[in-house]
């Protein structure tokens, strides 16, 4: 079962929602096939962590490159993202 549910998708956009009441134990490591922008749709204290980075504020857009590890560090609230897939360099 996915920590998400994704409110909206169109073409290359989504809009994804992590509940509250998610545990923190959910939000792993990960990393995605193809490069994305982060943007927090309303405001936010949850953080993110990109691989050999201190986690940080999701402030502006938060460019995420293809197969890089990252994960979500909990915050109160909901948490609602705008995702931007980007096109593969050389596709």
């Amino acid at each position: 079962m996915k920590p998400y549910t994704d409110v909206e998708s169109v073409d290359n956009i989504i809009i994804r929602r992590f509940d509250e009441s998610i545990e923190p134990i959910e939000l792993m490591w990960h990393r995605d096939d193809e490069d994305r922008l982060i943007e927090l749709a309303g405001e936010s204290d949850w953080l993110i962590q990109i691989d050999n980075e201190l986690p940080r504020f999701i402030d502006g857009k938060v460019k995420i490159n293809r197969h890089e590890w990252h994960r979500l560090i909990k915050g109160t609230g909901v948490l609602t993202l705008k995702i931007t897939k980007l096109p593969n360099e050389g596709s």
